[in-house]
């Protein structure tokens, strides 16, 4: 449920964008569509939890300054670098952990479920770190060197596969981390 709350305004985005005739215009029509989504999504959180987490409201102020460039520029550019600083965010967030706090974002998130060492935690931090950034180029390569229709469809289906992949093998690392600490315990 979680995923189809944060995916909420991609899926709206591609949604518009495929019901639209025209690339250009569907732009225009699904940016103003994600805006409003987002805005839904936040109220939404707010209503439920009397809190939103910070990484949606820099993803609000993200949409709303790139997406409202968008419509006012009449110029796409604008909304095909969101994604990109978005992961890119999360890159610089995962990053920081490593020298702020007494523990890393991905163990402050995982902690609870398994007990692993210290370094095998800062490599996986670091792992989504670099994750992020190359999702993040990746958004960039195809905003910019393919056809609209081409990145809208990365965008939801691309990036999300991707980060489909990645956490699979993320979770597969882990098990084997967790096995090998665990066959010392005997």
């Amino acid at each position: 449920m979680k995923l189809l709350f944060d995916l909420f305004p991609v899926i709206v985005f591609f949604a518009a964008f495929k019901l639209a005739d025209d690339p250009h215009q569907g732009v225009l029509i699904a940016t103003a569509a994600a805006i409003v989504a987002t805005l839904i999504q936040v109220l939404y959180a707010w209503i439920r939890h009397r809190r939103v987490e910070p990484m949606l409201l820099i993803t609000l102020a993200l949409i709303v300054i790139l997406g409202g460039a968008t419509l006012l520029l009449q110029d796409e550019r604008f909304i095909k670098w969101k994604p990109t600083a978005v992961n890119w965010l999360f890159a610089m967030a995962f990053l920081g952990s490593e020298f702020i706090g007494s523990k890393n974002l991905t163990r402050r998130i995982m902690a609870g479920h398994m007990n692993l060492p210290e370094a095998v935690w800062t490599r996986v931090n670091l792992s989504w770190v670099m994750f992020f950034l190359a999702l993040g180029t990746a958004n960039l390569y195809v905003a910019f060197n393919f056809a609209t229709e081409v990145w809208v469809n990365f965008k939801l289906f691309g990036m999300l596969g991707l980060t489909l992949v990645f956490v699979f093998l993320q979770a597969l690392y882990l098990m084997r981390q967790a096995d090998s600490l665990h066959g010392k315990e005997r």
